[in-house]
């Protein structure tokens, strides 16, 4: 069976981060494993509180992980501190972690940040250069690459740039700007565009980690980069057309939509 570990941060709420990673992988048929690198006391309105996670336990439980499981694709998410962007940079070198998908995840979706300046600049400098692919939405691109990216021309120059800070492939997330989002692939020689369709929804809590940890599965089932990202660009919008009104603020995606259809097709979920 295909196994793919998830190092990120916990969100109470369970739309996002780690909770978000194992229910993708699971739909997916990726048997999942997890690293924490921080509790979040956090909702769908907003975090009220990070508990970081001592970076030598974090390589404790990727060690653990990988050194008896094993795995076939690894998805980055929340990683708040310098040193724990070090730790999980070390330990992706030395266990030679492959398939090394790296979601710079540094605001949530309510607005809170959730990477200190320091952990950004280690990002770059330590775990980028390992990534094979790298997720950031336009503001996260902007921070990386050092300028506004508010239009797809500015994706191009951002994808660009970010991919010379050493990732193989990256993926610029368009949802934030106006009109239908489109997402940009550049492979270092070639940009590949994959538009969409805007949903009339706030409930979008988690997608980041979603798609993120969908390119990941998708990885760790042998699928290349190239199909990878429609594939789970395609998951993330069912989840979200099929999104949960759940909580006063951004409800979360709805991870197992496609399994609850065709349970329901079959009379065999919801149970009775």
């Amino acid at each position: 069976m295909p196994r793919a570990l998830t190092i990120a941060g916990s969100d109470s709420g369970g739309g996002a981060g780690i909770q978000a990673d194992l229910k993708t992988f699971a739909a997916f048929g990726v048997y999942g494993t997890s690293a924490v690198t921080a509790l979040t006391a956090q909702n769908t309105v907003g975090v009220l509180g990070v508990h970081e996670v001592p970076p030598e336990f974090v390589s404790l439980q990727i060690r653990a992980v990988v050194e008896d499981i094993g795995v076939d694709a690894v998805k980055t998410g929340m990683l708040s501190s310098p040193a724990v962007v070090s730790a999980v940079a070390r330990e992706a070198r030395d266990l030679f972690l492959p398939n090394l998908v790296v979601d710079p995840v540094m605001v949530a979706k309510s607005g809170d940040p959730l990477l200190s300046e320091d952990a950004r600049r280690a990002l770059v400098s330590e775990l980028l250069p390992l990534a094979v692919v790298a997720t950031p939405n336009v503001h996260e691109a902007a921070a990386l690459a050092g300028f506004a990216v508010d239009s797809p021309a500015a994706m191009e120059r951002a994808a660009r740039a970010i991919h010379a800070m050493g990732p193989r492939y990256v993926v610029v997330k368009g949802g934030h700007l106006a009109d239908n989002p489109r997402d940009l692939l550049f492979d270092g020689k070639e940009f590949f565009a994959f538009p969409g369709k805007r949903v009339d929804t706030k409930n979008t809590h988690g997608t980041g980690c979603t798609f993120a940890s969908a390119i990941a599965a998708c990885l760790a089932r042998g699928m290349d980069v190239r199909k990878a990202v429609p594939t789970a660009k395609a998951y993330v919008f069912r989840a979200i057309v099929n999104s949960l009104a759940l909580g006063r603020g951004h409800g979360p995606t709805n991870h197992f939509a496609d399994l609850y259809k065709a349970g329901k097709k079959a009379g065999t979920f919801p149970p009775r």
